[in-house]
């Protein structure tokens, strides 16, 4: 499966006065769009940006703080990317386009999801009461819905829709399973 709408998509624009974090943010998901988390460094990305590795210290102290920027912004991005496809269908519908989005924005952004979801550096915002974004808030709200019309517990129906969606995901990213639309179409009614 090639790129689509749900790929970050950023072109690499030297840095000239203004908001220096945004263009770091900006330059570690170019980057991340082109290789994995580990090869990833502070001094890669302010070299991008057009300026001294010191810069960077001003306001991420350190990798950690830039990946969990990183993957902060890429949980917006995949709400937006999720919203958009809730927009296109009601009920059930709507959430079934939800995951299905949730799929094809792991399969765009491989190494940006395995950030979000396959590594610790959310785990100490989470524990915090910190981590809120349009991603749960549409699990929860949807599940709730689904839980009300089919029966269940909304917190059961919104652990099988992650894990249904998330297991798909993993399985087509690590190539278990072929990336391709007609499977995430079948599977995710």
């Amino acid at each position: 499966m090639g790129k689509n709408d749900n790929s970050v998509n950023i072109k690499k624009v030297a840095y000239h006065h203004g908001d220096l974090r945004a263009a770091l943010i900006a330059e570690g998901l170019r980057l991340l769009a082109e290789r994995d988390v580990d090869s990833l460094s502070l001094r890669e990305v302010a070299r991008g940006v057009g300026v001294s590795a010191t810069s960077v210290y001003r306001h991420f102290p350190d990798k950690e703080a830039l990946l969990t920027a990183l993957a902060l912004e890429g949980l917006v991005r995949l709400g937006v990317a999720q919203r958009a496809a809730q927009a296109a269908g009601d009920g059930c519908s709507g959430f079934a386009a939800t995951g299905r989005a949730y799929v094809r924005f792991a399969l765009a952004n491989p190494a940006l999801f395995r950030l979000i979801f396959a590594s610790p550096v959310l785990a100490p915002v989470k524990a915090a009461g910190k981590l809120d974004s349009e991603v749960a808030t549409l699990l929860q709200s949807n599940a709730a819905m689904v839980a009300a019309q089919r029966g269940g517990e909304a917190a059961t129906r919104a652990i099988e829709a992650w894990a249904l969606v998330h297991g798909l995901a993993m399985l087509m990213l690590d190539g278990q399973l072929p990336a391709e639309e007609t499977i995430i179409e079948k599977v995710i009614g």
